[in-house]
């Protein structure tokens, strides 16, 4: 059957679709089989409903995407490229943790950043090795990877 997402949270994994047939299905992220990161607001899906829920879901495109998506919409997803840059420039104080919604994590970097030159800076230098090494993790995972590990399982480290 197709519908098209009504609306989609990807902290929670959870979403609704209104099929063509005018009746409303709720969906997990888990049932989505293809681009996970095209799955937004008013995007045209195809699923198998089942007992109210949408299941196996495929994003339809109109058209082939190309590029890298530096678009930060109003939807509530980060953006994988606003994150690494993030943690590039601003990684020793915990900025690009406290983007992606994990405050212990921020906190506990921006701590050891301005507590670290008490110890001769050697905290604040491992805080920051850390930042650089997430940023280029960040940028080497695909937009869905990076929807799936840190929005949606929310792994705050590595």
């Amino acid at each position: 059957m197709r519908g098209t997402v009504l609306d989609y949270d990807p902290r929670r994994g959870e979403g609704l679709i209104g099929g063509d047939d005018n009746n409303r299905y709720t969906f997990k992220g888990v049932s989505v089989k293809s681009d996970f990161a095209s799955l937004k607001s008013g995007a045209k899906v195809d699923f198998d409903p089942e007992n109210g829920e949408a299941l196996a879901i495929f994003v339809l495109s109109d058209a082939p995407k190309v590029g890298i998506n530096i678009d930060i919409n109003s939807s509530g997803e980060k953006s994988k490229v606003v994150a690494c840059l993030l943690a590039i420039f601003l990684g020793g104080f915990g900025i690009h943790k406290f983007y992606l919604g994990y405050n212990k994590a921020g906190i506990i970097m921006l701590l050891c950043t301005l507590f670290g030159f008490i110890l001769l800076g050697i905290p604040s230098a491992i805080v920051y090795i850390i930042a650089f090494i997430e940023a280029i993790i960040y940028i080497s995972k695909s937009d869905a990877e990076f929807a799936e590990t840190y929005v949606v399982h929310q792994k705050e480290w590595f």
